[in-house]
């Protein structure tokens, strides 16, 4: 059953992403005193009491946008309206009225929506006279808040619960996989999210940084619900521009960290980058499961290569020979449902639990081909007992060996390479731990 959905509406710089960051417990959307740093729907799921709701933060209404982006996020609003049950209308009650507020009002009203109005920035009990004159917008009396010193967040939270108790209650579906989309600044990645969610849910536009904050875009496919998170686009630490680059660039980071999956997202047209260098290298230090997507193939000088553009990134990305490779034009959908059918099937591989005897017989084969180390017969032989599974995603899988400290790099390499090929998971990391076995 649906959630009911409230959606934060106001102009530019009242306090919007700091209210759903304060109301959600959590850092989730860019704070920054510039105006217009919100641009795409940004929530999250609030409860209490097991009922829940979804929060959704907006851009500011009637922003004036240094990138040319205020019709779409105009329409990202619109779109937060029209599917919002209730509307959190906030403005500063250190300016009083101002001509966006009133226009606001009559949107709000011309939709004929459940209204709570927000007074923000009421540090100090003297001002909250000051919100009476609100009162004038048509939406009753505005609750006093300041969300920098935490004032009325839970008389906030009472009022929203009591407007939403007629609603039918429901849970937010639990995902069945997470997918990152990560890459370097105008890849493709908004483009590839609403080709494969299949409906304009992000902002998309050629000029470069065009998202922000890290977005979760859901959806339900074959049956299963997924959550797509869309990132900024990052570039090298000395080229960003400010500190709404950095932040985005951190959350991007850290959607590599709570994904299933990550696309990782390459534009054809140009030689593989230092970005896309480092992208790579934080993916399989996470050891997490990747699927490089070539973007924009249709434009690439050599598009009909395929294989030499593999053995190009086998080269230049080594830390992720084990990812499967997908030629895209996220613009015209090509290729789209094949991505996401692999992504299911890389999915499928990195959540798999071998049996244990089926893995003690790979080990078996990997003993018997007898691949020293560098340390030589000086220190000793690696020596596997057995091994069990302790983890999935990655799969990660515990040796009880004779000495650990024998278990060089480019053993371990080794025995993985081994697995893949011999329990049929070539696609996915594996991650060994080795611990000393106890006679």
């Amino acid at each position: 059953m649906a959630l009911p959905k409230v959606a934060i509406i106001g102009r530019p710089n009242v306090g919007k992403s700091s209210l759903l960051n304060a109301l959600a417990g959590v850092m989730i959307s860019i704070v920054e005193p510039t105006a217009g740093v919100t641009r795409d729907r940004v929530s999250t799921f609030i409860s209490r009491d097991d009922r829940y709701f979804e929060l959704i933060d907006t851009g500011g209404y009637g922003i004036v946008d240094s990138d040319q982006l205020s019709e779409h996020i105009e329409y990202q609003i619109f779109q937060a309206i029209e599917s919002a049950q209730l509307v959190l209308f906030m403005v500063d009650i250190r300016d009083g009225i101002v001509p966006l507020d009133e226009k606001i009002a009559q949107l709000l009203r011309k939709n004929n929506l459940d209204v709570i109005g927000v007074a923000n920035k009421a540090d100090i009990a003297r001002m909250f006279p000051a919100a009476g004159e609100f009162s004038k917008l048509g939406f009753g009396e505005f609750l006093c808040i300041s969300v920098q010193n935490n004032l009325n967040k839970a008389v906030l939270l009472d009022k929203i619960f009591d407007k939403i108790a007629n609603l039918e209650p429901g849970q937010p579906a639990i995902p069945d996989m997470k997918v990152a989309i990560v890459g370097k600044r105008n890849a493709g990645k908004s483009t590839l999210v609403n080709a494969m969610a299949g409906f304009e849910r992000v902002i998309v536009s050629e000029t470069p940084g065009t998202t922000r904050d890290a977005v979760d875009v859901r959806f339900e496919k074959d049956g299963k619900n997924i959550i797509l998170i869309d990132t900024a686009g990052v570039r090298k630490k000395r080229k960003m521009a400010n500190s709404i680059e950095f932040y985005g660039f951190v959350r991007a980071e850290r959607s590599i960290r709570r994904a299933d999956v990550v696309l990782f997202i390459i534009d054809a047209t140009v030689p593989v980058s230092q970005v896309d260098k480092k992208l790579a290298k934080l993916i399989a230090e996470e050891n997490k499961s990747c699927i490089i997507i070539i973007n924009k193939w249709d434009l690439a000088k050599d598009s009909a290569d395929t294989e030499d553009y593999q053995e190009y990134l086998t080269k230049v990305l080594p830390g992720l020979k084990y990812a499967p490779i997908a030629f895209t034009t996220a613009t015209e959908a090509k290729n789209i449902q094949s991505v996401l059918d692999l992504t299911t099937e890389i999915f499928k591989q990195t959540t798999t639990w071998v049996p244990t005897v089926k893995l003690n017989k790979a080990f078996e084969i990997i003993k018997q081909e007898k691949v020293g180390t560098s340390r030589g017969k000086k220190k000793g032989w690696p020596k596997i007992y057995y091994a069990t599974q302790i983890a999935i995603n990655p799969i990660t899988i515990l040796m009880f060996v004779n000495k650990p400290e024998l278990f060089e790099e480019n053993y371990l390499r080794f025995v993985v390479n081994r697995l893949r090929t011999l329990l049929l998971i070539e696609e996915v990391p594996i991650k060994l731990l080795a611990r000393p076995h106890r006679k």
